[in-house]
C-alpha cells in the first residue's frame, strides 16, 4: 500500500479562491492553530512567474514509513536502533508502551493516508475531534524536520547532502507497491526511502510557503 505527497503553495491566489479543495481544511487548520495560541497558515502573495501548482513531490510504501517510525521512536526512548526484515509486534509494543511520547511526535502521530503539515512551528501535533474526522492530526513541518534530522546519523543519511525521493509519475493507487530503490543495498534502504520523501517534503514547505498533504 501506497501514499503520495502533495505540496499545495500557499498563495492568495490559490487559497482564496472559491475552488480551492484545500479551501475548509485551511480554515479548519488556522480555527485550530488560533485555539492553541499560535498564527494562522501563512499565506503568500502571488508572485508573478509563479504557477502556484499544487504538485506531488514524493510517494512511498507504509511499511517503509512504519519502519521509519520505528527506528525513530526506538532512538527517542533510548533503546537500540537495529535493521529488520519485517515489522513484528515489538513495533506495536513500542507504541503501546510509549504512547504519550509517540503523541509528541509529528512524525509518529500521524495518518498514513490522510493529513497535514503546515509550515508553522509549534511544538506537538494538535488533535482535535475536528481534526481526526477530517483527515488526522496536524503536524508542524518545522517539527517534522528536527524529527527527521535526529533520526537521520543512524540511518547513514548527511542531513547535508540528503538522497533524493522517489517521485511518482502519476498519483499512485492506495493498493500500489511503491518500495525503496531497487539500486538502494543499505540495511535501513525502506527507513531512508520514506525518509527522503518526507525530508524533501517538509523542506520545501518551510523555505517555499507550501502545505504537505498526505493522499
Amino acid at each position: 500500500m501506497a501514499c503520495d505527497l502533495w505540496l499545495v503553495p500557499l498563495v492568495d491566489v490559490l487559497t482564496h479562491s472559491p475552488e480551492n479543495p484545500f479551501r475548509e481544511d485551511l480554515g479548519r487548520y488556522n480555527a485550530v492553530l488560533a485555539s492553541h495560541g499560535l498564527p494562522e497558515v501563512p499565506i503568500h502573495p502571488y508572485v508573478p512567474g509563479f504557477t502556484g501548482t499544487v504538485e506531488p513531490i514524493a510517494a512511498f510504501d507504509y511499511d517503509s514509513l512504519h519502519f521509519l517510525r520505528r527506528a525513530y521512536m526506538l532512538g527517542i526512548t533510548g533503546f537500540e536502533i537495529t535493521p529488520v526484515d519485517a515489522l513484528g509486534g515489538d513495533y506495536e509494543q513500542l507504541l503501546e508502551m510509549f504512547e504519550s511520547t509517540a503523541e509528541q511526535s509529528h512524525l509518529v502521530w500521524h495518518f498514513d493516508h490522510a493529513g497535514a503539515y503546515v509550515p508553522v512551528d509549534f511544538q506537538l501535533p494538535l488533535v482535535e475531534d475536528e481534526l481526526l474526522a477530517a483527515g488526522g492530526p496536524l503536524g508542524s513541518s518545522y517539527g517534522l524536520l528536527r524529527e527527521l534530522s535526529a533520526v537521520a546519523p543512524v540511518l547513514g543519511i548527511d542531513v547535508l547532502n540528503p538522497p533524493a525521493p522517489t517521485r511518482p509519475l502519476g498519483p499512485t493507487q492506495l493498493e500500489q507497491p511503491f518500495g525503496p530503490p531497487l539500486d538502494d543495498f543499505h540495511p535501513y534502504a525502506r527507513e531512508r526511502h520514506a525518509w527522503a520523501g518526507l525530508f524533501a517534503a517538509a523542506t520545501r514547505s518551510v523555505t517555499q510557503g507550501s502545505m504537505v498533504v498526505f493522499a
